[in-house]
Parts: C-alpha cells; structure tokens; sequence
C-alpha cells in the first residue's frame, strides 16, 4: 500500500443516494468519551477480559438455515422483537454468532427496537460447509446474497449493517463495491476494530507480542482444514501444514488458492477495505482503539481528506480489540461499543427521514 492511507482507491463520481443525510458529528472525530476499567490498564488486557470473560444470557436465537447459490449454505441466528427494523452483525476471524461482542450488539440493538439477524459465515455455526471454500477478509458475495435474500423474503423498512473485525473489513468492502448499486433498504453501517491494510495487520499479528492470538487463530484454522480433508481429500490437504508459522503463511497455502488469489499478497491487496472507503454512499462509521494490538499503524485515518461526508472515523485513546468494557461494568450493561453504534445509526434514521 506504500505509506499513503489512500493509495488505489476507486471514487465514484456520481451523486450519493444520501446527499441530504446531514449529521450532527465531523467526519475525523478526534476525541472520545470512552474510559476502559481502571484495571485493564492495556490493549491486551481490554481485548482478552471482555472476550473471555463477558457472559450474555438473554439472547434466545431461532435458527435459520439457507441455501446458496453454489450448492452451501448460510446459517442465520435471528432476534426478533417484531420490529420493521434490522441489523445485519457479522462476526470476526473465528468467530460466530454467539461470541460475547456479537451478542452484547444483538441485545443493545434489540433494546433499541431493532431485530437482529447474526450470520455465520461459511463453516463457522458448527458445522463443516459443503464447497471446499469456505470464508475470507472480502467474501463479499455472501453478505450481498444475505442483504438481497433479508430485502426479499422480509419487510424491513431499514437495514443496518454492522461488523466486527474480519466482518467489519467485509462490510467496508461491500458498501464500497457497491455504491449506487445498494439496495435503498441499507441505510447506515457501524464497524469496529477493522484491519482496513491486511498485509500491514498480518505483519503485526506476527509480532512476538501477539504470538498468544496468532497462535490460537492458526490452531482453529488448522482443525477447519482438517475437518474439510476428512470429507474432501481431493481438494484439501494439511500437508503443508509443518509450513505454516504465522496466519500470513495461512493465507498463502490455503486462503487463497482456495478462492482464485494467486498468494497472500494478493489476497490481501484485493480485499484490503482501504481501497473502497471512498466509494462507500452511505452513512458508515468506523472505530478503532489505538491500542488495538492487531491493528497496524495504516488501519488509521488521521487526515479530514482520508474521511467523506458519508464515512466517519474515530480512534479512542483505550478499548482494545472488539473490546471497549466500561469503566463501571455491571451485569446486563451495554458495552461502550454498543451504545456508540446504536447513538450513530438512531441519528442517521432520524436525518434520513426528516
């Protein structure tokens, strides 16, 4: 990506769907009222505590499952509370629709009179999927067939699309690729701790202070490969497995072989969401911790010039990875993150339709 946040980037010249959305806050926000707990006193401990610690017991799921075009399937939990509104959450690396910062959403978002729909992504709701693809950084095409099929088989007034992480980098990429294109149903999106530059977070996962994630990512990654083998020797193998020291040699051994990039580095160069935040048309904020130990100094816009009218940027001081606890935390609690996403989205509904 060279040094430049905004190398490569695809604009689009025509006029925004949005154009009269006006919002109450800059682009570049260069403050945040977020406090973490006094004793998570760094990023690791703010990312590791809430992920492992946090326990949501409200959120009852029904489970639907849907069929894709190439012959898998999707695996959606719902939360419905009957409301003409949705939010779409999409999980990080590894993750799925029960991790504590997916639930900790849904519940915020349905005490906000939304329903909520989590998605899985391929191989990820507990069980193996049926192609031997299964889920990367700029997997797009799932989440455009999840909108499209929610827009045609439901009647939802609003969607709103929010991501975490991998799932944020996912979203980015969406709404950018799609531009005028998007269904007018999709009207804000809210992301949070986003690898905007792959190539520049692999490295930094690579780093001995983040061996402990790292290792758990290729460890759960590993076992995905092996469980693929046992049903489709032909197409997958862990023989390269004794290769693979870090989650960029992952990538070039198996991410992308498996879905059509010609190595790692070129994986990430397409899907990196960097390239397509210029091109993103509707209201979408985008929030990074800066002691976010996954996240590369390139994951940072810091320039009014690198913001639109339509994408916001905010980097608290504190709040780790997919963290950000409050500072007095008590049971049943929205976390910072959860209010921040329902706050902005409630503010572009009301400006949309005023």
């Amino acid at each position: 990506m060279g040094g430049g946040l905004m190398t490569n980037i695809e604009i689009c010249d025509s006029v925004p769907t949005f154009a009269s959305v006006s919002l109450p806050i800059m682009p570049l926000l260069t403050s945040s009222d977020y406090r973490p707990p006094r004793y998570l006193f760094n990023g690791h401990l703010q990312t590791i505590i809430p992920s492992q610690f946090r326990k949501i017991r409200e959120i009852s799921y029904s489970r639907e499952r849907i069929s894709t075009e190439d012959g898998d399937f999707l695996l959606l939990d719902w939360s419905s509370i009957k409301s003409s509104q949705l939010v779409i959450v999409s999980h990080g690396l590894e993750g799925d629709s029960h991790r504590p910062y997916i639930l900790g959403m849904v519940r915020a978002f349905n005490r906000a009179g939304f329903d909520a729909l989590a998605w899985n992504f391929r191989g990820c709701g507990g069980e193996i999927n049926q192609t031997y693809r299964f889920y990367h950084s700029g997997a797009t095409p799932d989440l455009h067939f999840l909108v499209n099929y929610v827009k045609n088989q439901y009647q939802y007034k609003s969607i709103v699309l929010v991501g975490f992480s991998l799932g944020g980098n996912l979203t980015l990429k969406y709404l950018g690729e799609q531009r005028e294109a998007l269904v007018n149903e999709v009207q804000a999106a809210v992301v949070f701790s986003v690898p905007l530059d792959l190539q520049a977070c692999s490295r930094k996962i690579a780093e001995p202070e983040n061996f402990i994630y790292s290792k758990r990512f290729l460890r759960n990654l590993k076992k995905k490969i092996r469980n693929k083998e046992a049903i489709m020797p032909d197409k997958i193998s862990s023989e390269f497995f004794p290769q693979i020291r870090s989650l960029e040699d992952f990538d070039n051994y198996y991410t992308a072989p498996l879905h059509g990039f010609r190595n790692a580095a070129d994986y990430y160069h397409q899907c990196s969401s960097i390239r397509f935040l210029q091109s993103i048309r509707v209201p979408t904020l985008v929030v990074s911790a800066k002691n976010d130990p996954f996240l590369a100094p390139e994951c940072y816009l810091t320039k009014e010039s690198e913001t639109t009218d339509y994408l916001h940027f905010q980097a608290p001081e504190s709040g780790g990875h997919c963290g950000f606890m409050p500072r007095s935390y008590s049971s049943g609690q929205n976390f910072w993150s959860e209010n921040r996403a329902v706050e902005f989205v409630n503010d572009v509904l009301v400006s949309h339709n005023n």
